[in-house]
């Protein structure tokens, strides 16, 4: 069975390029472009995995992650924060907020494709 992961980035040009990366990889994709959004979507799709941008319109992405994982039943999906904040602290935030993992843009496709496949190996983290 494919792999579900909800990508989520406002930018058209970094959710594009991560849709052609993880497309080519065969995932099964969908992509949110707010906060939101991306919370409504991790329930009606229940992905595998999210990739969350964290500057999002609306609710960021460190509220949108606090959401999908208060939720019971999104709670084991396993969030990696893409980002371009990466300043001392940044990444603590994210994990504080419930994110697995913490990616910082500009990224190497190589290496993010590594970590989304390892990520989605290791299956949801034990709670």
């Amino acid at each position: 069975m494919t792999q579900r992961i909800l990508i989520v980035d406002d930018n058209e040009d970094n959710r594009q390029i991560l849709l052609d990366l993880l497309g080519a990889a065969d995932y099964d994709l969908v992509s949110a472009l707010s906060g939101l959004e991306a919370v409504e979507l991790a329930a009606a799709h229940v992905p595998d995995l999210i990739l969350m941008d964290i500057q999002l319109p609306g609710i960021d992405g460190h509220e949108a992650t606090r959401r999908i994982k208060a939720r019971p039943e999104l709670a084991h999906i396993p969030v990696i924060a893409v980002t371009s904040y990466a300043l001392s602290g940044d990444e603590q935030k994210a994990l504080d907020a419930g994110c697995d993992d913490y990616v910082t843009k500009p990224f190497s496709p190589r290496e993010l494709l590594a970590k989304v496949r390892a990520t989605l190996a290791r299956g949801a983290p034990a709670t």
